[in-house]
Order: structure tokens, then sequence, then C-alpha cells
């Protein structure tokens, strides 16, 4: 690929942005070093603001508006950063989608910019790789949101000539797949095995992202490239390889799940032993502060002041949990659900320490319509913990961690099969299900690992992926699930810890208009503001020039 030029406006840019971090980063700027002046000890500096103000406006609405409420695992018809997707009535004018895709090419383009500075450095070739390899990873994982998202997009191999003529036309999806695939598989091959800065990726990390996209790209290849979209099975050898660069990952002993599911959305368990990839948000800060650094989920979530200690909690009675992902978790599955979703009678003692505790009550706290209240993602107050801000829920929200690679594992070996009771794909499969307290399987299929993985990543800006993934060569199943998922009526629902579900036959909440699922909801639309300034995005896409062949000595 074209990176050999020093990009050094982007470089600046780079800088700015660590001028701006707080402890955390424990970074001095430096904007004089440059080219052959920047040595091997100042390389750590630059893949920092790639792990959070590059993702902000991915992060804030969109990763859960979009990953939850486009699946439906979450709803709140009055926040227009939710309800277009929960709807299905997304347009190019819905907002996060402006923002989430400026975030994406800020993240591919400022990597692009880090490979470029760090391969005019002093530093040996052995050490550029492994710089250039996070700044790979990163970029190669937005461009998989991209393809996942809108398909053909543009691939910017070249700043220098978008900046001079921005209306480019797009790249097809296959290339995007293929381009993201070549930046993960580098970064699989030259990133270190373990981690050299808190919170930073390894080779892993590459591994463990590398199973999710070989996975769909079984799919996609499978139903050639998109044009037979239910072909109904997958392709072999890209499934071989999603089970090997997930035993990559199993088999070093790097990582491990958490004992306790709860712990894994604590605050003092950042980068803990199943984090592989979590964006690093600065403690401490505040909106005030440190905005664009933070992680503003707590706001949006929170369901009063009581939980935040503020007025930054938005999302009051009206963003809660539809009754089609309550009536998903199992009659016993009590430890992922409290930790989801709040319901009537739950006891969280680090919310609220000061008065000894929370005990939600979504009468007393005016939820309406006696619906589940959102608690992944909530952390408390400044009072609870220190680091913690407005706005700041200092959780470091997960990007991919262990559980989802043993279950990518486990669906690699179900394969094309309608079951499997292979000892390895079970291993990994119930390492996640017991893990929640829950009896393990003697067999898997399909809905087994569909369930699995809607109720682990709830609210983890997941699902979404998992089902557009299944769409690429089973797409009228997914039409079908999603059509089947009642999104216009509203069950007057009663919910009662453990986990008691009724339904209130006094109540009758009435239905909403909502949009249907047809094949074009798997292809987002462009920003209305993108089309305006690159009109070539209506344009058919164009093939890219690859410059360099695959990596083939992974496994």
């Amino acid at each position: 690929m074209k990176t050999k030029k020093i990009f050094f406006p982007v470089f600046l840019s780079i800088i700015l942005l660590l001028s701006a971090c707080d402890s955390f980063l424990e970074n001095e700027p430096s904007n004089y070093i440059v080219g052959s002046s920047l040595t091997e000890d100042n390389l750590s500096q630059l893949t920092d603001p790639l792990y959070n103000r590059a993702w902000f406006g991915f992060n804030s609405n969109f990763y859960f508006g979009l990953g939850d409420g486009m699946a439906y695992n979450l709803n709140a018809p009055y926040s227009d950063y939710i309800y277009p997707f929960s709807d299905l009535s997304i347009t190019g004018l819905t907002g996060p989608l402006g923002s989430a895709w400026t975030s994406l090419y800020t993240v591919a383009g400022r990597a692009t910019g880090v490979i470029g500075t760090v391969e005019a450095s002093t530093a040996t070739q052995d050490v550029k790789n492994q710089y250039i390899a996070e700044a790979r990873f990163m970029r190669g994982t937005a461009y998989w949101y991209l393809a996942s998202l809108w398909g053909d997009v543009i691939l910017v191999d070249d700043e220098q000539a978008l900046i001079a003529n921005p209306k480019v036309n797009t790249n097809p999806k296959k290339d995007v797949y293929e381009y993201a695939m070549r930046d993960l598989e580098f970064a699989a091959k030259y990133l270190p095995e373990t981690v050299g800065k808190t919170g930073h990726v390894t080779r892993y990390s590459a591994f463990g992202m590398l199973s999710r996209l070989y996975l769909d790209y079984s799919g996609y290849v499978a139903s050639n490239y998109g044009q037979n979209p239910n072909a109904g099975t997958r392709d072999a050898d890209y499934l071989d390889l999603a089970k090997k660069a997930a035993e990559k990952v199993i088999n070093s002993g790097a990582y491990k799940l958490m004992e306790n599911y709860a712990d894994l959305f604590k605050v003092e368990n950042n980068n803990n032993s199943e984090s592989l990839f979590a964006f690093q948000w600065v403690p401490g800060l505040n909106s005030s502060t440190g905005y664009g650094l933070i992680n503003t989920h707590q706001a949006y979530f929170a369901f009063g002041s009581i939980v935040t200690g503020d007025d930054a909690a938005w999302g009051g009675g009206g963003t809660g949990c539809p009754y089609d992902m309550i009536k998903e978790y199992e009659g016993n599955d009590t430890i992922r659900r409290k930790a989801t979703w709040m319901g009537s009678g739950d006891y969280y003692p680090d919310i609220n320490k000061a008065n000894g505790g929370l005990t939600y009550d979504e009468v007393t706290f005016s939820a309406a319509p006696r619906w589940l209240s959102v608690k992944k993602g909530i952390t408390g107050s400044n009072k609870d913990n220190s680091a913690i801000g407005r706005m700041n829920s200092a959780l470091d929200n997960y990007m991919l961690r262990l559980a989802e690679v043993y279950l990518n594992y486990a669906e690699a070996l179900l394969g094309n099969s309608a079951s499997t009771t292979d000892a390895t794909a079970l291993e990994a499969f119930n390492a996640v299900r017991t893990r929640a307290g829950l009896p393990a399987r003697t067999s898997i299929v399909w809905e087994d690992l569909r369930h699995e993985r809607r109720v682990e990543f709830c609210l983890e800006g997941r699902y979404w992926y998992d089902l557009v993934s299944r769409a690429y060569y089973k797409q009228q199943e997914v039409i079908n699930y999603l059509n089947g998922q009642n999104r216009g009526v509203v069950p007057p629902y009663l919910f009662d810890a453990p986990n008691n579900l009724r339904i209130d036959p006094d109540r009758d909440e009435g239905t909403r208009a909502v949009g249907t699922a047809t094949a074009a909801i798997f292809k987002l639309p462009y920003p209305e503001s993108e089309l305006l300034q690159n009109p070539k995005l209506r344009e058919a896409p164009v093939p890219f020039e690859f410059t360099e062949d695959r990596i083939s000595d992974l496994f």
C-alpha cells in the first residue's frame, strides 16, 4: 500500500490530540518531532489517540443506537439517536449516521497518518512494524465497520490525494473487506504477544478480530459477494480460517474469562483478563474538561440523577428493554439479566453508596411502562467512584472480548452443519454459558449461538452485526426474524426481580408505526451531508488496486 509519505497535517492533528489527554496517557506533547527526528522512544505516543478521541463520534450515540437499537435489544421512543434505528426508519438525515461515518474515517485517516510517520522514523524495522501493525489494527477495524454498515465505501490509501480531490467513487464491499483483512493480518503478524502499554492491543487482539471477519466473509463469499444472499451455506475455507484465528487466541493462554459476569462492567476492572480491545476513555474528566475523551453512555442510559449525581441522566423512563429482548432471557439467567437491566427489586451496592446502595423500583423512580431500565454501562456518580465525572462513566467499553472469540470458535466448528457435538466447540460455548450460571449444552445448533450472542453482548453494540453476518447467506430468514419482533407493539409487561416477567391485562400501551424489514435494511443510507459533498457516492463502485498480497503464513 502507499504508505511511504509523511502525512504532516495528520501528524499535527495527532499531536494536538495528545496535548488534550490527561494523566491516563502520560504523554508530553511533542509537536517538534517529525520525520527522521522521530525515534523509537517517541513512537508509543502516536497510537494513543486511536483508542479514544478518534472513535468518539462513533461511540457516543451510534455504537448502541445502531448495534442494539437496530437489533431491537433497546428501545427509546423519545430519543432520536435510538428510535430511528429501533423503528427501522433510518434516512440519510438520521443524526448519528454522519457522526459515525466521520468518526470511522477519522480513525482510518489518522491510522494512515501514523503509518507514514512511523515509516519515516529512525527506529529499526522490527519496531516500526509493531507500531504500523497497531495503526493497521485500528484502520482494519474501522473499515470492517464501514463495510458491514454501508457496503461500498471509499478506501483512503492516499489522504493527500483525497484532500486535493474529495469527489471520488466508492470501492466495492468485497475490496473493503479484503483491505480490512490485509490490515488485520499484518497486525496479527507484527503486533507483540503481550501488552506494551495498558489497554493497547496485541497480536491476539488481531487474531480475535480476524475470527469475526473471517466468519462474516465466509457467508459473503458463498453468496457470490451479495449476488445470492440466500445461498444457505458458507465458504468452508473461511470457516476454517475463523476457527484457526480463534484457536490462536484461546490456545495462547493470554486471556481468560472473568469469573463474575457483572464484574466486567465495573470501572475498577477496566482492561481485565477478558478484554482484547476496548476504547480507553480518560478517568477523572467530565463534559467540560475532556469532551471527546470520555464515555458518555451513562448520560444517555441512566434513568435519573440519583444514579449520576447530576442532571446528566437523559434515559429516564423512556430508555429501556423492549419486550422482545426481555423474553429472550431464560428464567434462570438472572446473572446476566441483572448486570444488563434493572428490574423492580434489584439491589446495586456500588450505586448511591452514601445511602446504602440502590434498590431499583420503577414506580418510585417513575420509569414507565414498568419495564426494565438500563444497568450495563451505568457506574454511578463521582461520589461512588472518583474516576466518574459528569457524562463520563469512566468505563472502557468493549469492542472485543474473549467471550466473543469462544462463540466465534464454536460457530466456525458448527459451520454448515445443522448441529454439532464437537467437544471443543461445546467447551468454548459452555464456558460462556456456565459463567452465567446456566446448565451446559450437550449439543448446539445455530439458534443456541444466536441466543447466547444476543444475551451475552446485549447493550455492547454487537447484535446487529451478528444479524448482518447471518443475512449474507440466509437473508430471508433474518428479514422474517426482524419482522417477527413486533416492534410497533408495546406490550404492557411487568417485571419483578429476579426474572419474573408477566403481562398486565389492565393496561394497553397501543402500537407505533414502524418500518418493515426488507433486503434494503442491511445497507445504511449514506449521510445526506456526505452525498452533498461527494455526489460520486451515488455512482457505481470502482475496483481498488491492491499493491500488497495477503499474508499467508499466519497459521
